[in-house]
């Protein structure tokens, strides 16, 4: 297939690499791993550059094959017991105000990796107990309990991501399923109505607009707070290839559709990411 055309709304800044070389060396210090290595991220450069990173929990190493991801899948290693003190010693290394964790997942694990959260969580506190604290877990087996084990820690924004709409599932994630993700949000607002939850969209997979917003009307159906959507970039040969590229105009409407509908903060644009300033969205809680 011919890969399209990027448009001129698509340009990924340069990476400084006297930063990107000194975040290596801090995540090789604590023998640590970052989404946005993992994942290609495009934003990567300005966050090194900012000095904040995504932390990705429980390795590098995922236990599934989403097609529009470059995290390595096969067998992964058991849960590194040095992780979560090394990622609170990295983030307090970093100076950050605001930390935000992930994983690969772990469907290995019969809590999903949530324990590797609660710790890492309570590390962080111990070490940094002003910051806070944005947590974007995986489907965690679907369960309510991995869920609830990870609210006890009372992290700022709880987070996952139903990636795209529910007829691309089977190219798109065909090992996950999307009113599993769906109940992870649900799960979250049910057993603390306080817990601020986030979920992250991408576009340009084949997805029609209306379809889009049907997934919104979905997560105002039960109270999600934040929501992000971004434009898909393939991050290697091996992934899907971009179907379309989505108009800044096309992220705006999305944006005030969404706001329209109740969202409490909406970031809609090409390079947005999840994890990408997801402190902003705080400061929109009154």
């Amino acid at each position: 297939m011919v890969e399209i055309k990027k448009p001129d709304w698509i340009r990924v800044k340069g990476v400084d690499w006297s930063v990107l070389e000194k975040m290596k060396a801090l995540t090789e210090r604590y023998k640590l791993h970052t989404v946005c290595e993992g994942a290609t991220c495009p934003n990567m450069g300005e966050c090194f550059a900012c000095g904040t990173a995504t932390f990705m929990l429980l390795g590098e190493i995922c236990t599934r094959n989403c097609a529009f991801c470059s995290v390595k899948s096969g067998q992964p290693l058991p849960p590194d017991p040095d992780e979560p003190r090394n990622v609170a010693l990295a983030s307090r290394d970093l100076g950050l105000k605001h930390v935000v964790l992930t994983c690969v997942t772990r469907d290995d694990l019969a809590d999903g990796g949530a324990g590797q959260f609660v710790l890492t969580l309570r590390e962080i506190k111990s070490l940094l107990p002003d910051a806070t604290t944005d947590v974007l877990v995986s489907d965690l087996r679907g369960s309510r309990e991995n869920v609830a084990m990870v609210l006890e820690e009372k992290p700022s924004i709880f987070a996952h991501n139903l990636e795209t709409v529910p007829h691309l599932y089977s190219t798109c994630r065909s090992q996950a399923d999307y009113k599993k993700s769906l109940r992870v949000l649900e799960y979250a607002k049910q057993i603390d109505p306080a817990q601020l939850i986030k979920c992250g969209l991408m576009v340009g997979l084949g997805e029609k607009p209306e379809q889009v917003l049907e997934v919104l009307r979905d997560l105002r159906a039960i109270n999600c707070d934040f929501l992000t959507i971004g434009q898909y970039l393939r991050p290697t040969k091996d992934n899907l290839s971009v179907k379309e590229f989505v108009t800044p105009e096309q992220f705006d409407r999305y944006r005030d559709s969404a706001l329209e509908m109740g969202f409490t903060y909406v970031a809609s644009a090409p390079f947005v990411r999840s994890s990408f300033h997801s402190e902003d969205a705080l400061k929109h809680i009154k």
